[in-house]
């Protein structure tokens, strides 16, 4: 019988299931959005009960759609947006709504940890800045502002480990998500007590399930998870990763020489190596899907999600003009616009910042002659030059590769691709699937399952990648001065920001 393998992808709005063959080719998909819910600036939750049904209802969409027996698939994986927190309670319910990535309630926490010299102290266990949307911030604004929710909270979880769980009934911390909370010892590989009693948070050791990796076998469908699915009692479910460990493995990112970038909600800017960075040039070293190797990233909410608040917001009116998709309608009108032509500057901050931690999104240099499209390719522009912000905080600790992976919702436009490699002046190449977290928790599976020995062999039967995306010199010559701008609009408004509420 010829197999099969699920990938379920849990982002900051939406699910996506995926089933493929051992090659690598996608045979169905089934997707959902998922509500936010923002009971206050700065607050993003989600209802877990209703994510976990998503789950369930987009795998047994997918599986079904691709006309796949439940006894022919060999195993499922899943993987989500890092950070946030997924709690679960003693009574065997959430504990609370789980709170994304995006969220910034417990901003203060990092910038009293650093202050506090306590983040300096424990920098050589975490090798990484501490964020708000860290499980690490989250429990530590809960134990002070929810006190009988963190008392209650059994299991801390990623939004993957979560929906892991509700699969297997067996609870485990999967090392990338994890090693990336602020909450591990990660040279270690393990917890450490007396760093969370640092940080005042000493009692959320025993909140934290036992560690494993990507691709070991983590449990199998439960009864129940197999109903809701439509899969069998019994089939073998993986780690999963990080959605970004999940989109470099899918990327053929199994050795040290290549950058992966990917324009998602976040802008994810990632390399691995067998030693982390901790000469302070990087912000986050995790560790990777592959045993032995570290996640060097740099990272913020600040990528294409902004595009979707923009046509949202601003682009109802173009959905069907002339016969075109509204993203259609979008890559016209910023090719129609020429880069030394548009002096219009975007902050993609909508969602976070990588300047001042309270950076809200903006356009700066507007006039009455600009139109629509000069603001869509400020926001395409502005997306891309944040990116190079953390891309070049990266090769500061390494050698400039030959080319750059990218991988995120921006790759569907050929022209914000191009725009990537002349931003970057760098060489971009693409993957030939369409669903590369889903791809890789499909990989992860197959190892699990015994299919494929490693990610190595996973990927050399199942990724595929496209032709090279070579930079335009006269374009290239034109955003170095147009980023140089852009960094000079983002510095100017660093003064203002501590002046608005959250």
């Amino acid at each position: 019988m010829k197999k099969y393998l699920v990938g379920l992808d849990n982002g900051g709005t939406s699910v996506k299931a995926a089933v493929f063959d051992l090659s690598g080719k996608l045979l169905a998909k089934a997707g959902q959005f998922t509500e936010n819910i923002t009971p206050k600036p700065g607050y993003v939750e989600r209802d877990m009960e209703k994510l976990w049904k998503a789950n369930c209802e987009c795998v047994k969409r997918a599986v079904e759609s691709g006309g796949v027996s439940p006894e022919a698939v060999a195993g499922i994986a899943v993987c989500g947006h890092g950070k946030g927190l997924y709690a679960w309670g003693k009574d065997g319910k959430p504990a609370y709504h789980g709170i994304s990535s995006t969220d910034g309630r417990a901003w203060k926490y990092p910038v009293k940890w650093r202050e506090e010299k306590i983040w300096q102290e424990i920098y050589p266990q975490i090798c990484q800045e501490l964020m708000a949307c860290q499980q690490v911030s989250l429990l530590a604004w809960l134990k002070d502002h929810e006190p009988e929710v963190y008392a209650d909270i059994r299991w801390v979880f990623s939004v993957k480990d979560y929906i892991r769980y509700r699969l297997t009934n067996e609870a485990y911390s999967e090392m990338t998500d994890i090693s990336g909370s602020g909450l591990m010892d990660i040279g270690k590989a393990a917890f450490d007590r007396e760093m969370l009693e640092k940080l005042g948070i000493g009692e959320a050791y025993d909140k934290l399930a036992p560690v494993r990796y990507s691709s070991d076998l983590c449990g199998h469908l439960t009864k129940e998870a197999a109903e809701l699915t439509g899969l069998l009692e019994g089939t073998p479910v993986a780690g999963g990763m990080f959605d970004i460990d999940a989109c470099a493995i899918a990327s053929n990112i199994v050795s040290a020489e290549n950058i992966c970038t990917i324009a998602g909600t976040w802008s994810i800017n990632e390399y691995i190596s067998r030693t982390p960075v901790t000469d302070g040039s990087v912000a986050m070293n995790s560790l990777y899907a592959i045993p032995g190797y570290y996640l060097i990233e740099e990272c913020s909410a600040t990528s294409a999600g902004n595009l979707e608040w923009f046509v949202g917001e601003c682009m109802q009116d173009y959905a069907g003009r002339e016969g075109k998709a509204v993203y259609d309608a979008i890559n016209d009108m910023v090719s129609g616009v020429p880069a030394d032509e548009c002096e219009v500057y975007f902050l993609p901050f909508l969602y976070g910042s990588n300047a001042h931690p309270l950076g809200k999104g903006s356009f700066v240099g507007l006039t009455t002659y600009h139109t629509r499209a000069h603001m869509l390719r400020a926001v395409f522009e502005g997306v891309a030059f944040s990116h190079k912000k953390h891309i070049d905080r990266l090769l500061a600790s390494r050698d400039v590769p030959d080319v750059i992976r990218m991988a995120g919702g921006a790759v569907k436009s050929a022209v914000w691709v191009q725009m990537f490699a002349d931003v970057l002046d760098m060489p971009i190449e693409t993957v030939e699937a369409k669903e590369l977290g889903a791809l890789g928790c499909a990989m992860a599976a197959a190892v699990a399952a015994g299919i494929y020995t490693d990610y190595t062999e996973a990927a050399r039967n199942m990724v595929h990648i496209n032709e090279r995306i070579l930079p335009v010199p006269e374009h290239a010559a034109v955003y170095v001065g147009k980023y140089r701008k852009y960094l000079a609009v983002q510095d100017a408004l660093d003064g203002v920001w501590g002046q608005f509420e959250v």
